[in-house]
């Protein structure tokens, strides 16, 4: 059974910082994407960011060139780094596992930006 754990949420400031990391149980030998979904109050969840087996990257708009997604196969741990961070960044981001045509997701964790 696939399980994502994640952490790294918290509290912190207008222009901070902050690393999610998502720790996927088991390793894969197909084709999989990992992503951060985020939902704010009242909002859909939108996709923040995904990356592919393969390291091929994709990023919304709202968050390109302040946040970075990236992998560590040794470790089956997916990342993502906010960095200048925005209120509207405010929401709880679950991570996300598509493989074999399933979805699989994380129970998520709050980032909250705010002075």
């Amino acid at each position: 059974q696939v399980q994502l754990v994640e952490s790294g949420g918290g509290l912190v400031q207008p222009g901070g910082s902050l690393r999610l990391s998502c720790a996927r149980s088991g390793s894969m030998s197909s084709f999989y994407v990992m992503g951060w979904y985020r939902q704010a109050p009242g909002k859909q969840r939108e996709l923040v960011a995904s990356i592919t087996n393969g390291g091929k990257t994709n990023y919304a708009d709202s968050v390109r060139g302040r946040f970075t997604i990236s992998r560590d196969n040794a470790k089956n741990t997916v990342y993502l780094q906010m960095n200048n961070l925005k209120p509207e960044d405010t929401a709880v981001y679950y991570c996300n596992l598509k493989w074999t045509g399933v979805n699989y997701w994380g129970q998520g964790t709050q980032v909250t930006v705010s002075s």
